[in-house]
């Protein structure tokens, strides 16, 4: 049965979409934004400020849902430009320093909100 998976510490969805979603043993996170849960507002600084927001978005996510870092297998990075990768790539590693998930980062024309990033998440028990 799926489970609709919401909290406040991450931030509200911006359209007509769940935070995650559950159904059998796996968690889809949808994409998650560097906007502050409690200002309501994309964080301040460059592309090491908004991959640390939005990996703890993420992890707010899926702590709330009873998942870990570690449960994460799958991951799709979308970045507004692909120099951005290398920096966004030394926080990210932070969060998942052994075991990593597949991913992917592609390059997009606009992210909402005119943010630097946006992360996609998978994780599964």
């Amino acid at each position: 049965m799926k489970k609709i998976i919401h909290t406040l510490k991450a931030p509200e969805a911006l359209g007509p979409y769940s935070q995650a979603v559950e159904i059998n043993n796996t968690l889809y996170i949808s994409g998650q934004v560097p906007v502050d849960p409690v200002s309501g507002s994309v964080v301040q600084g460059g592309i090491t400020e908004q991959t640390e927001q939005v990996l703890k978005n993420i992890g707010a996510i899926l702590e709330e849902a009873g998942y870990s870092f570690e449960n994460v297998v799958s991951s799709t990075c979308l970045l507004s430009d692909m120099s951005n990768f290398r920096a966004m790539n030394e926080v990210y590693a932070r969060f998942y320093p052994a075991n990593q998930p597949a991913r992917a980062a592609f390059a997009v024309k606009d992210l909402p909100l005119g943010v630097l990033l946006e992360i996609v998440t998978i994780a599964a028990r």
